[in-house]
């Protein structure tokens, strides 16, 4: 039987379209391994070498982070860099003081002493000169031990926040604050406070949390914290790790540009293969140092959270840089 022209129409649209869906599909698989390498090319530095992990074997730390130690430690190693200068200062001077006779002669020997006896006797007439500059070096250093005093507990420009929190309603499943930590920079706690339950609490979660009802009981009004933490963080940029859950607690907002997330950190996130990592795995691996035994302390998180930012700011922040339109170069060409 003849084929009507009303049935090759037809065909031929099913092979046209056929034809067009193939096509679509091989520009949009072109399209798709076109894009993922222009990402790989020019975006080098929005994504953490991994090198330096592979070095090191599975069971051990990085060795160089591992060298900072305890956090605390590293921010105390700042107090303590003026007795590292005095330290060395005294070693010049021992060393000065061991001189030995070099000659083989009796002769030079004894003119060495006469020159070095000479040098002495006119000295004393510089005995005042010398007590001027001692007490001067004093002053300079009580100037110093007052302005390490000052600095702190003082606000800085990155503060690092943490928050505990209990179980309310049915099965205490939704969260209630019960403690705000803040840090600064340097790892100083610069605010620390219980918050009063405003609702009935189901759930203290204790073993996890550390907070008891005598905590609560005695602690400061939810309106006079969440006012005294937003005046803190105004104008500042927060640290934290799951800042999310941290702000709407407080029920306060803040810019998104202003806020470092932790774990929303990309490199941070390789560890545990695109999903979001704990705190207490990136201190271990990344700080080498063990956190969140038992009971968990706002303010310990805070500090870890504050090293885990410091050990890679300045990767982060020109990664931010970038991707706002411009780099560091190119501002201070």
């Amino acid at each position: 039987m003849l084929i009507s022209f009303h049935d090759l129409l037809i065909r031929l649209l099913f092979i046209i379209d056929f034809v067009l869906n193939t096509v679509f599909r091989v520009f949009v698989f072109a399209y798709y391994i076109f894009s993922k390498l222009i990402h790989q090319v020019f975006n080098v530095n929005m994504v953490e070498n991994n090198k330096k992990l592979k070095r090191n074997p599975i069971g051990k730390p990085n060795q160089t982070i591992v060298k900072r130690g305890v956090i605390d430690a590293n921010w105390q190693k700042l107090m303590h860099l003026t007795t590292f200068m005095d330290k060395k200062s005294e070693k010049k001077e021992d060393t000065d003081k061991k001189e030995s006779f070099k000659g083989t002669f009796r002769r030079d020997r004894k003119k060495k002493s006469n020159q070095q006896n000479n040098v002495a006797n006119n000295m004393k007439t510089l005995k005042l000169n010398n007590k001027l500059t001692e007490l001067d070096n004093d002053e300079v250093d009580n100037v110093k031990e007052e302005t390490r005093k000052d600095k702190k507990n003082k606000l800085t420009k990155f503060i690092a926040m943490d928050c505990e929190m209990v179980g309310i309603g049915y099965n205490g499943d939704d969260h209630m604050i019960a403690r705000v930590s803040l840090v600064n920079k340097f790892g100083d706690c610069i605010y620390d406070k219980f918050v009063k339950p405003r609702e009935e609490v189901v759930d203290y979660r204790t073993s996890i949390s550390g907070v008891r009802k005598e905590d609560l009981l005695n602690g400061e009004d939810f309106i006079i914290v969440q006012k005294e933490v937003s005046e803190i963080l105004k104008g500042r940029i927060v640290v934290g790790h799951s800042l999310k859950t941290d702000l709407s607690v407080l029920f306060l907002s803040h810019p998104k540009k202003c806020i470092r997330d932790t774990s929303k950190y990309k490199p941070f996130r390789k560890i545990t293969k695109g999903s979001t990592p704990s705190l207490k795995r990136l201190a271990k691996e990344i700080l080498g140092i063990d956190i969140q035994h038992g009971e968990h302390s706002s303010v310990e998180d805070a500090r870890a959270t504050m090293q885990l930012y410091c050990t890679v700011g300045k990767t982060w922040e020109q990664a931010l840089s970038e991707k706002r339109g411009y780099s560091r170069k190119f501002v201070e060409t």
